[in-house]
Parts: structure tokens; C-alpha cells; sequence
């Protein structure tokens, strides 16, 4: 079975929707903004995403979503988005860590080398996770505040994220390797998704949540 799947990403500024079948990408849809347009946009997305590949609600076997960390705001709309569907739909959710998913985009363009996915948590504080190019774990998903000697025995890394474009002016006398046209989007669910669906692993549609990692204080 080549099962299709939706895929959503609100975590950040970015509001990005894909489908793909059997862990192909059939079609996706990428828009940043300086605000969040999640809640006027995701939908129509979704319906462009479905129209350019030729589908319906109905043919979709199951949906992912980006479940943090990241905007609060973003991951709630998200996620009850996927939700809504997918009770309306009768078909399971696949809810995926934000940063699994970036550094899958990562290894997709460099896959020999260790990559550093970083989304910005305010102020010089950061979302980070890092893996190899076997796609194991290096560092842990933390919220690091960052300072000029942060990675300094870790080095060389790629990194990328818009929590790693604020460091560049700080780090602008190491030879950090950071890509800046490097975005996050629904795209780097697509492989994670399919291998969920394979092995049977879905989310609790009632209980699953955001993965927030700092405490709500002030709605971004």
C-alpha cells in the first residue's frame, strides 16, 4: 500500500503544507511572512495542496503535523487543524517533532554532514537538536541560550533555521557553516510520516498535544 498522507508545519512564520504518497512528495506549498497567517491560511492551503495533486479529503489515508517546539499560537492551529480532519475524516495522526523534521530537511542536502537545526525561542535563546549524517542524535532537542563559545568543541556543523541566522553576526570570527536559504517546511515530513504509517506508530488523536518546551508566557 502506498499510503497518502497530509502534511502541516506551523511552528514558525512559515505556513507550509505537503502530501505525498508512499513517501513521495506529490505536491507543497511554502509562504513566510513577517506575522502569522496560519489561521486565514492553512486551510486554503491545504485545499491548493489536495487540487495540484489531484486528490480529495477522502483519499487521504492519514496526517502529520508539526507538534513543537515553536509558536505557540502556530503549533495550536496546527495541530487542531489536523485534528479536526482527521475525526472528520476517520483516518489516524502522525504528530512529529518540529526539528526531526528540519534536520530531515538538512541531511536531504547535506547528507555527510553533522546538522544543526535551530528555531528561535526569542531574545538569544534557541530550539536546537543535532544529528549526524546516519541521522543519529548528537545533541538532544533543548532550549539553549546561545553565547560565543556555544559549539565551540562541537565544530564543524551546518546550521540553519531562522534561530540560526540571528548568530551569524555573533559568531562572524568562527568558521560556523550557516545556510540561510535553508527553510523549514512540511516537505522534510514526508519520509518520517510514510515509515510511521509502515510500522503502525499513530498519536492518540484525543490526548496528543504541542511539545512547547518553555512555559506559555506571552502568545507568539
Amino acid at each position: 500500500m502506498r499510503p497518502i498522507i497530509l502534511h502541516i508545519e506551523t511552528a514558525t512564520k512559515v505556513c507550509s503544507v505537503a502530501v505525498s504518497e508512499g513517501g513521495s512528495l506529490l505536491a507543497s506549498i511554502d509562504k513566510e511572512t513577517d506575522t502569522y497567517i496560519h489561521g486565514e491560511s492553512l486551510t486554503l492551503f491545504i485545499l491548493e495542496v489536495l487540487k495540484e495533486a489531484n486528490l480529495k479529503e477522502t483519499d487521504l489515508h492519514a496526517i502529520s503535523v508539526s507538534i513543537g517546539p515553536g509558536s505557540y499560537t502556530g503549533l495550536r492551529i496546527g495541530l487542531s487543524t489536523a485534528k479536526g480532519l482527521c475525526f472528520g475524516l476517520d483516518i489516524p495522526i502522525i504528530c512529529i517533532p518540529t526539528l526531526d523534521s528540519f534536520l530531515a530537511q538538512g541531511h536531504m542536502k547535506y547528507p555527510d554532514r553533522v546538522v544543526c537545526g535551530m528555531l528561535d525561542a526569542r531574545r538569544m535563546e534557541v530550539y536546537t537538536k543535532t544529528s549526524n549524517s546516519e541521522g543519529s542524535v548528537v545533541q538532544e532537542l533543548r532550549a539553549l541560550v546561545i553565547e560565543e563559545d556555544t559549539f565551540l568543541d562541537d565544530e564543524p556543523f551546518v546550521y540553519f533555521g531562522d534561530g540560526a541566522q540571528k548568530l551569524q553576526a555573533l559568531w562572524k570570527n568562527r568558521a560556523a557553516n550557516f545556510d540561510s536559504s535553508l527553510k523549514i517546511s512540511a516537505i522534510g515530513q514526508t519520509e518520517l510520516a510514510f515509515k510511521r504509517y509502515q510500522n503502525q506508530t499513530f498519536d492518540n488523536l484525543s490526548s496528543c498535544k504541542p511539545l512547547y518546551l518553555k512555559q506559555f508566557g506571552i502568545n507568539t
